[in-house]
């Protein structure tokens, strides 16, 4: 798998069941962190998936030799993208896969959002640093529980170029 090209591209109801299997594989590092079980991401329903990939959302996936080793999904409120759930499978890390989602998501919806917004928590390294990396800067921190701080960040987008 390591030399496997891996290719972005749009997730559909059938990839319901494969996106779900490595969001609850990516997120079990956090629920350790936190020492929490019952993070949104473990409880979600594969029911729940699916609607979210047969709605009005933009979810993309990406796929190393067939097999799909990262997701990530938004929706939008107004002209600003909400973005949620950027999964990569854990022996997938650290190979740009997350960044290759991110950079393809904002891509995706240039002409129809002017920011993307997204939050994490505050213990989340990793993803505090890669969010940073890929431009989004902190706006505010909101404490959900006595060992949960989420930390929202927001990155303005460039006008789609019109060709």
């Amino acid at each position: 798998m390591s030399g496997a090209a891996v290719s972005i591209v749009p997730a559909g109801p059938g990839d319901a069941g494969e996106i779900l299997t490595v969001q609850r594989a990516a997120y079990v590092t956090e629920a350790q962190l936190y020492g929490d079980p019952f993070i949104p991401p473990l409880v979600e329903s594969g029911e729940q998936v699916a609607a979210m990939l047969g709605g009005d959302a933009v979810v993309l996936k990406a796929v190393a030799g067939g097999r799909l080793v990262g997701a990530v999904r938004a929706r939008f409120g107004d002209r600003t993208c909400l973005v949620a759930r950027l999964v990569v499978a854990p022996d997938m890390r650290g190979r740009g896969v997350g960044s290759g989602l991110m950079r393809a998501l904002e891509e995706a919806v240039a002409g129809r959002a002017d920011a993307c917004v997204l939050f994490t928590g505050h213990l989340s390294e990793g993803n505090l640093r890669l969010c940073r990396r890929l431009g989004y800067a902190e706006t505010h921190r909101e404490r959900v529980a006595d060992h949960l701080t989420l930390v929202h960040m927001r990155k303005t987008l460039a006008p789609a170029s019109g060709n």
